[in-house]
């Protein structure tokens, strides 16, 4: 018998390969839509499920909540999508986008790099609501819009606009602008976020707008009065110094090399005089490098608050206004994120994650964590971000009260005043605060038990907008009284 008789295993798999081909082309079997619905299903990102789930044409570069709509911004267009249901209100060609505003009174503003101007969109319809056809860059916050136009290099004009509004409420001259100033929300001379992984820099959504905002221009800080559009100071920083402005005040960071190591001094001064109000030294707020102690980078924080380490080696959370020293954590402790209130901290053993209060120091909750636990605090929600297993969790900054439990490998997009959305590649979905899936949130008794499952009471934390520079408008009562 002659060897290799037969069609063998090859031979029979392009037989079966061309019979299924024939078949499906006549009409009589198509097995290719099931297959590819078979390959292309939805599977939830999430466990317990989200209220709604949607595939995107690209991964988001940033997630909003405006109002009541989803504004999702990809590398080459934004698109919108309703927060109730998931489905795409509008889509819109862009090569940046950003969010001013809040609540119903928030608006979209997109625009193309290297292009000047830009318009300002109704979040849920996408209708053009104001164009500009000069802006070079433009900031993004809660109650304020701030553009930037230039006529030459050195004649610009800075101009505030409510977030819906159709006339400038201030407009104010600069000298000229940073080149890197370009675009949406380009770095200004503040502090930079605390971050980690699975959490997006952006899941806050846009800032309450900052006393006092410092631009760089030509290697001196102009300071601006966001109020009234005033420049206040025209200032250039000292050789061994870094300016940078910071709840309502201009900060002067001196580092200085001596015997091998960086020695700081931090003081604060009066926006109107400039004289000295207050001085701390020896908190060294991550400024510098070990090359010299030159300061590259701006401190970290945020709002009115500076996150440095004190001259024991302990971490600690400054008052920009008074210079008071409003947390300082114990050896090995990690603050992992702040706002004008709250901190929240890692233990040293890296077993828990606690709230603590600004000022007092008072651990408000407590729960257990592992090791690389991250997180933030947003407006609406402390989260965090959990490892082995795998979760995020979204709570009450002031009391700790869960207000959703996730067991996914997701990230946290973007936090509102009723729910969050999580994202994994090309996948998002909303999340409703005390609720599952499509369940309306219920009432409940605030229960701090975790069994894995989203839950919490109707309720969701109230906004925290603005403390005030010296945090005089955020004293909120003992809950344990």
């Amino acid at each position: 018998m002659a060897k290799g008789s037969g069609l063998g295993v090859r031979g029979w798999l392009l037989l079966g390969l061309i019979t299924v081909v024939v078949l499906a082309a006549t009409g009589v079997w198509n097995p290719f839509p099931g297959m590819w619905e078979w390959v292309n299903r939805r599977q939830p990102i999430s466990e317990p499920d989200v209220a709604w789930q949607q595939r995107i044409g690209g991964t988001p570069r940033s997630v909003t909540i405006a109002g009541e709509a989803v504004v999702v911004e990809q590398r080459t267009r934004v698109e919108a999508r309703s927060l109730a249901a998931g489905t795409q209100l509008w889509e819109r060609k862009a090569e940046w986008s950003a969010v001013t505003g809040a609540g119903q009174e928030a608006v979209v503003v997109v625009g193309r790099l290297l292009v000047k101007g830009y318009e300002v969109l109704d979040p849920t319809t996408g209708v053009t609501r104001r164009r500009d056809d000069d802006a070079v860059a433009v900031w993004t916050y809660r109650s304020l819009l701030l553009d930037a136009s230039c006529v030459a290099p050195t004649d610009c004009t800075l101009s505030a606009w409510d977030p819906r509004g159709t006339a400038p409420l201030w407009t104010a001259f600069l000298p000229g602008v940073s080149a890197g100033l370009l675009a949406d929300n380009p770095n200004l001379l503040g502090t930079r976020r605390l971050t980690t992984v699975r959490i997006d820099g952006e899941v806050a959504g846009p800032e309450a707008v900052p006393p006092l905002l410092g631009f760089p221009v030509d290697g001196r800080v102009h300071v601006v009065d966001t109020a009234t559009g005033r420049v206040l100071q025209n200032v250039e920083p000292g050789r061994d110094e870094r300016l940078t402005v910071i709840g309502g005040r201009l900060l002067r960071i001196t580092a200085r090399s001596q015997d091998g190591n960086c020695y700081f001094a931090i003081s604060g001064q009066d926006s109107a005089t400039g004289q000295e109000v207050w001085q701390q030294s020896g908190i060294n707020l991550r400024t510098a490098d070990s090359a010299g102690c030159v300061q590259r980078e701006d401190p970290y924080g945020a709002r009115n608050v500076l996150v440095g380490v004190s001259p024991d080696g302990r971490e600690a959370v400054l008052d920009s206004y008074d210079g008071r020293l409003l947390l300082v954590a114990a050896h090995g402790e990690r603050v992992l994120a702040v706002d004008d209130r709250y901190a929240v901290v890692r233990a040293a053993d890296g077993a828990t994650v606690s709230g603590r209060e600004l000022g007092s120091g008072r651990v408000r909750w407590k729960r257990p964590a592992g090791e690389k636990a991250g997180a933030a605090l947003t407006p609406y929600a402390a989260i965090v971000a959990d490892q082995k297993p795998s979760r995020l969790v979204a709570l009450d900054p002031r009391t700790g009260r869960e207000l959703a439990v996730l067991r996914t490998s997701a990230n946290a997009l973007a936090v509102g005043p009723a729910g969050m959305v999580i994202g994994e590649g090309r996948e998002i979905g909303y999340l409703r605060f005390g609720g599952t899936g499509a369940d309306s949130p219920v009432g409940g008794n605030g229960s701090n038990g975790n069994n894995g499952t989203a839950r919490g009471g109707g309720d969701t934390p109230a906004p925290q907008d603005s403390c005030g520079p010296k945090n005089e408008s955020c004293a909120v009562p003992d809950p344990g009284k």
